[in-house]
């Protein structure tokens, strides 16, 4: 079976913010389970989108809505570590793209994990995908653009 990779280019990375694994976040092999992961990671994306003027859902009811997930483990955290995401976005299109994340742990610098979520705007008054609005696509002028 093919292994995942997941890179990312370094000028993509916009935010960070910091969290910290909680004593309910570990699992029975004593560490950070995938689930406790991924409940972070959507922590770490509202967090973005919140510095960046970026509502859930806007008034017309357009929103994000997430596509997909891929995430590759590289390290083990435990319970009270301190571990900082990094979070930015690449490979926009018509209708998303795809939030980006590193996360580390500073205390001895070892990167715990990378991912990637798909998303498209979507609205839940129509219930379909729409194109990216002019305001969001404005505020990442530097992400690039794939057909």
């Amino acid at each position: 079976m093919a292994r995942l990779k997941l890179e990312f280019p370094e000028d993509q990375f916009c935010f960070s913010t910091q969290l910290t694994v909680r004593v309910t976040d570990i699992n029975a092999a004593n560490h950070l389970g995938n689930d406790s992961m991924i409940s972070m990671i959507s922590e770490a994306r509202a967090r973005f989108l919140f510095e960046y003027g970026v509502q859930e859902t806007e008034a017309d009811g357009t929103g994000i809505i997430v596509t997909d997930l891929a995430t590759t483990y590289r390290a083990e955290a435990h319970a009270r570590d301190q571990l900082l995401f990094e979070v930015g976005v690449m490979d926009f299109n018509k209708y998303g793209g795809d939030v980006i994340f590193r996360v580390t742990r500073p205390e001895d610098g070892k990167q715990v994990a990378m991912a990637k979520q798909g998303f498209v705007f979507y609205n839940y008054k129509s219930s379909q995908v729409v194109p990216m609005p002019d305001d969001f696509r404005a505020k990442f002028s530097r992400v690039n653009w794939i057909d």
